[in-house]
């Protein structure tokens, strides 16, 4: 079965578009750039010369292999032109109605066995090819902007869609050195699914005033090792894009709790507070760079009070030990003196519920978040509540910098901000799967690709221990009373069987 494609048309000449061209053609495909917009093609076409001659200057392209990636880079004057094609990429505006009337058109211009593929981030598959009398043959290619640097491209199959046309798209996929990943014809596909765990949990954080947009991106940059914090992700991003997205799949989801949006990215797009490009959005930018507030230095104690750490506490004896490499004053009775420092180390529980369950003074308890090692992370946090003195506060800050690593002190809630975000990211993934939207394999491939996650979310599962990320999930759900934190049933088989995550089932 023939899986090159020799005559690709590209009709949307825009970022995208010139993204997907440059690949074909350095595939060693010929390429026709189609545009309704005046001289937005040969636009096009000059501004991928440049680029291949900015290569050539780096080194990393001969002026040979440029010269002959733009003798097969051609201008359609009409869509005519696109007859000779074998694949048609469509990369246009995000509307139905616009989508269906191009392929209505092209399917009376090119050959029945011409691949036609549309490059919709949001929009079903089977809905663009249910105006076509040969659906067949239609099918998505999702790419991802810089299409050069982003080797991730999604292959989606409608419900009519020829199996031997997604078989197609990934070889040539394969062919320009990029990664594909099958998805079934389900709002967000992979990644753009997988990835509102993220934003919408850190938003929820913010919202109940758990901790601000700076020491949120800090805890889950430092601690779990994202690249960019939520929030400097959205800023990056824009909430004039990202803000539609977090609607278009919690609605395309019949109101799924999981993928709930947020008042507070509704209310900044409404004031355009959307991001970098505009200066203002969770952070102010001064010449492009954020304007990121000072992170408080350890308050200085003149005496430590003894620790008392509780018997329920996770990874207590690697606590322990952390306070014995700090020099802490360790107590090892049944229950505190009057004096101690009340330590707790829940997994999705509250340290106010803990405090009250176990009948500890609450004006001297606090949380800390043990969901990793302690040598796994670069930052550590605490949790207080309602009634911690602000003396036993800043003796837990001050104790647990001692060693210069960074500490935050938020507030009490169900679970840490890592707990939250990353069972949620989890939980999430675990439901595609039980949905089958694609194969383990391929949902952390498409993350790590698409998103820069530093690992994909069942590895990141995995990492944490399935049982204890149910554990997380069950104790959410018992803080808040909300089905958002219902575990997926695919997640709760694989925690009673003991099994890995990323393990493929037969």
């Amino acid at each position: 079965m023939q899986s090159f494609f020799h005559c690709v048309g590209l009709v949307g000449t825009g970022a995208m578009g010139r993204g997907i061209a440059q690949m074909a053609a350095q595939a060693g495909a010929k390429v026709h750039l189609m545009d309704a917009q005046p001289g937005a093609a040969s636009g096009a076409r000059d501004a991928l010369a440049k680029t291949w001659d900015s290569l050539v200057g780096k080194g990393k392209m001969t002026q040979e292999a440029r010269d002959a990636c733009l003798a097969r880079l051609h201008v359609a004057e009409a869509m005519a032109d696109l007859g000779g094609c074998d694949l048609v990429i469509e990369a246009i505006v995000e509307r139905l109605e616009v989508k269906q009337g191009l392929f209505k058109q092209l399917e009376d211009i090119v050959p029945p066995e011409t691949v036609l593929v549309s490059n919709t981030s949001s929009l079903s598959i089977t809905a663009i090819g249910a105006a076509l009398r040969r659906p067949q043959r239609f099918a998505g290619y999702h790419f991802f902007n810089p299409v050069p640097l982003m080797k991730v491209v999604e292959v989606i199959a409608g419900l009519k869609t020829e199996p031997s046309v997604c078989e197609r798209l990934i070889g040539f996929t394969k062919a320009y050195g990029h990664t594909p990943v099958m998805a079934q014809d389900t709002p967000g596909f992979i990644v753009n699914h997988a990835g509102r765990g993220y934003g919408t949990e850190a938003l929820r954080v913010v919202g109940e005033r758990v901790a601000d947009f700076a020491t949120i991106d800090r805890i889950l940059r430092d601690q779990i090792g994202f690249r960019l914090g939520p929030f400097e992700l959205m800023d990056l991003t824009a909430l004039d894009v990202s803000h539609p997205v977090m609607e278009s799949i919690y609605h395309q989801y019949y109101e799924e709790p999981r993928y709930r949006p947020s008042v507070i990215t509704a209310q900044r797009l409404a004031g355009g507070v959307v991001g970098k490009k505009v200066g203002d959005g969770f952070y102010r930018y001064v010449d492009g760079a954020a304007q990121v507030p000072a992170e408080p230095a350890p308050p200085q104690v003149d005496e430590l009070p003894p620790v008392w750490v509780s018997p329920k506490a996770a990874r207590r004896q690697e606590l322990y030990q952390l306070l014995k490499n700090l020099d802490a004053r360790i107590e090892t009775g049944a229950a505190p003196s009057e004096k101690a420092l009340i330590l707790v180390a829940p997994l999705g529980m509250d340290v106010t519920t803990l405090a009250a369950v176990e009948r500890l003074d609450a004006t001297r308890t606090l949380g800390i978040d043990m969901m990793l090692e302690d040598s796994a992370t670069k930052r550590r946090v605490l949790a207080t509540n309602p009634a911690t003195r602000p003396d036993m506060r800043d003796a837990a800050h001050a104790l647990f910098a001692r060693d210069g690593k960074a500490v935050s002190v938020v507030r009490d809630s169900g679970g840490f901000v890592s707990q939250r975000v990353v069972a949620t990211i989890v939980n999430i993934a675990a439901d595609m799967c039980q949905q089958g939207i694609c194969s383990p394999a391929d949902l952390d491939v498409a993350v790590t690709l698409g998103l820069g996650y530093p690992m994909g979310p069942l590895a990141m599962g995995d990492r944490i221990g399935p049982t204890n990320v149910l554990e997380i999930l069950f104790n959410l759900q018992t803080v808040y009373g909300d089905p958002r934190y219902r575990p997926s049933p695919w997640l709760r088989r694989r925690g009673a069987l003991g099994l890995s995550l990323t393990h493929e089932e037969v």
